[in-house]
């Protein structure tokens, strides 16, 4: 069944206008800064200009592809083709002067701007089939083997810009499409900051160095995080390190398919506030992972409805005791009905950096 297939089993509409990047190649599997798609039940169309429509027609097989010259005559001709009154659009990322040309050009038809289309995306979405399990695999597979090599380079008097540099540069040079988001590399007082931006600060010895990244393979994003010490750690920096390492193992244990987004998160929680550091979890445990870096669904303590089997989601709690140090430990794991499988391979013991 293809994924327009199963649009129109999750949508009841008679056309479905797609205008977002990721989702015209999430069904269509062509990148590209422009285009559309105009989906029926019985067929659908990819709309895309002459800068493309070479590569769209050597690769494009799940739609039939139009070189889009005036979108007005040619969308007209499709939509009076199959029979259409009502057009359903994204909500979650048309804005509102696209939705207003469109109503204006199109007076023929009326759309739907309700959460449904996006809504259905979505759910489609959360459950990954084997080809893209097998693309969000080779994306971690580069990230890993860039940061097993990035760890020599990673020494006192480097700065976090240097660090996030060459990370950047490893991720490209072993097949990244792209980078995940930019690079969190972050030293010292500065890993008490959950999303900081790399500075000029210089890693000193006994200090931690936080490195939150992710590579892209053909669309689909990896995403990790490791904390490691340049040098001896301090007591309470074992002690903090260990704890963040013992709620996310149990995380992991505890994630499978059925378990509810809030479930899942209160484990790792549960274990931080025993250990007295509650106040210092500040964000949800996790969340999904695919084509965006952060989609449906997401482990959070406001999330209670259940994860479904195929869902790729992070689990990463963190302890973060601002102007001190901060400590993450994140992997990203499938969901199934048994529990999960870790795409995540790089050890977690605290690696102290000589």
């Amino acid at each position: 069944m293809t994924r327009f297939e199963k649009l129109f089993q999750e949508l009841d509409t008679e056309c479905a206008l797609i205008t977002s990047d990721v989702n015209r190649r999430y069904f269509t599997g062509m990148k590209s800064s422009d285009g559309l798609v105009l989906a029926f039940p019985e067929k659908a169309y990819l709309l895309i200009d002459f800068r493309y429509i070479e590569k769209a027609r050597n690769t494009v097989t799940s739609a039939e592809v139009i070189e889009l010259k005036k979108l007005q005559p040619q969308m007209s001709e499709l939509l009076k083709k199959h029979g259409v009154s009502k057009v359903s659009v994204e909500s979650d990322t048309m804005t509102i002067r696209q939705l207003n040309s469109y109503k204006h050009t199109f007076r023929e038809v009326t759309f739907d701007d309700s959460n449904a289309l996006s809504d259905a995306v979505k759910k489609l979405r959360m459950t990954k089939d084997d080809e893209e399990i097998s693309y969000i695999r080779k994306a971690q597979e580069i990230a890993e083997t860039a940061f097993e090599e990035l760890l020599p380079f990673i020494r006192a008097g480097v700065t976090e810009r240097e660090i996030a540099l060459e990370l950047n540069r490893l991720m490209f040079f072993y097949g990244a499409e792209d980078l995940s988001f930019e690079t969190i590399a972050l030293a010292g007082a500065n890993t008490s900051m959950p999303h900081g931006v790399p500075s000029d600060k210089k890693v000193e010895e006994g200090e931690f160095v936080l490195l939150d990244f992710g590579a892209v393979w053909n669309g689909y994003h990896s995403d990790m995080t490791r904390t490691v010490c340049v040098g001896k750690p301090s007591e309470e920096m074992e002690k903090v390190y260990n704890i963040v390492l013992e709620a996310q193992l149990a995380a992991l244990e505890a994630a499978r398919a059925g378990i509810t987004g809030r479930e899942l998160d209160r484990i790792s929680r549960d274990i931080i506030e025993k250990a007295g550091y509650g106040e210092y979890f500040g964000h949800s445990l996790g969340h999904g992972v695919g084509m965006d870096i952060h989609e449906a669904p997401n482990a959070s303590q406001g999330n209670e409805l259940p994860l479904n089997e195929g869902a790729v989601v992070t689990i990463e709690p963190g302890i973060y005791l601002a102007g001190k140090f901060g400590v993450r430990i994140e992997d990203f794991v499938i969901l199934n009905e048994n529990g999960c499988e870790n795409l995540t391979k790089c050890a977690k013991k605290l690696i102290s950096l000589q």
